[in-house]
């Protein structure tokens, strides 16, 4: 059992206490704290208590003895946070996340902000342990919608860097004929192949605006996660090397939650010598109708706005319309 402790800044309200992670019995509360969040915060939720647990095996650069933190009221868990880092290759530096998670009803009594001071405290602890003359910044991550966090954010100092949105294809009618490019073919995807497509689509990211390092974690949480549905994607070869792909799913726990019929077009990347000639659009068409075929009505993704291959520009001429705002928020540590 993780012992409770105080931490700074914490408002003194009686029944109120803090401690650390006991796994696995606070998985389902974990599960609880989000449904709530999500409510009234803009995103969407459908993680189950097992995906919560499959996740907590493959944690990268995160020590759960120590990295996360609990809110209790009268022994019930009302808010929880996480902290982890993230080594960058395109420069000497590392990337500082967490999140901090309170239930609605005990918002604006300041323990969100003590929340994030502890997560900030934590993570310069691990930053001392990074080379002094790396590049440290905190990331955070917030819908638009999520208006109190934002305001706590920016009172931190944290300044909105880059902006992003989740799109929806309203429908799966009208799909344009978009042909493959000559010389590459679809093939079903097998066991082994996981790593080649992994691999690629970690060599995509690369030409984004972060480049990170790909932790082994990563990978196998990819893997065991609920929705890899390597059954329904499109991946285009050229001879044994992956040109381009889209990693579709369907979340059938979010689809019954929210009352639609919802595919997924993600992970959607192409290699840089296929990139111009029509393969994007071709592996996108494909996916319609692929996720028309399993009975759903509308398509939907996650998009930087201001990705340099133009991705935003792309996903608008294939049908999709801008849903929801989301931003990054950056600190230097």
């Amino acid at each position: 059992m993780a012992e409770y402790f105080e931490i700074p800044g914490m408002p003194s309200i009686p029944g109120l206490r803090t401690r650390g992670l006991n796994a696995p019995d606070d998985y389902a509360s974990m599960r609880d704290i989000f449904l709530a969040c999500s409510i009234v915060d803009d995103f969407e939720y459908s993680d189950t208590v097992e995906d919560i647990s499959k996740s907590y095996q493959h944690l990268a650069n995160c020590d759960a003895t120590k990295d996360i933190l609990f809110v209790e009221m009268d022994g019930k868990a009302i808010g929880y946070s996480r902290v982890s880092f993230i080594e960058r290759t395109d420069v000497s530096g590392y990337i500082y996340n967490y999140f901090v998670n309170l239930v609605p009803e005990w918002r604006g009594k300041d323990i969100r902000l003590a929340m994030l001071r502890w997560c900030e405290s934590r993570l310069r602890e691990i930053s001392n342990q990074h080379p002094e003359d790396a590049k440290k910044e905190l990331f955070q991550w917030a819908m638009e919608k999520e208006v109190g966090w934002r305001g706590i954010l920016e009172s931190e100092g944290y300044k909105i860097i880059r902006y992003g949105f989740r799109m929806v294809r309203p429908d799966l009618e009208n799909i344009p004929d978009c042909p493959l490019p000559e010389g590459l073919e679809i093939r079903p995807v097998k066991p082994e192949h996981y790593r080649k497509i992994w691999d690629a689509d970690q060599l995509a990211a690369d030409d984004g605006w972060l480049k990170v390092k790909a932790e082994e974690e990563w990978y196998q949480n990819w893997l065991n996660h609920r929705l890899y549905q390597p059954d329904i994607w499109q991946v285009a070869w050229d001879g044994d090397k992956v040109a381009g792909a889209v990693q579709n799913y369907i979340d059938h726990e979010e689809n019954t939650k929210y009352n639609r019929k919802r595919g997924w077009t993600e992970n959607i990347h192409v290699a840089r010598e296929w990139r111009g000639k029509g393969l994007a659009q071709a592996l996108i068409a494909r996916s319609f109708r692929i996720l028309k075929d399993n009975g759903m009505e509308e398509a939907a993704l996650g998009v930087d706005a201001e990705n340099p291959t133009g991705a935003l520009h792309l996903y608008k001429k294939m049908g999709f319309e801008e849903y929801k705002k989301f931003y990054t928020y950056c600190k230097s540590l």
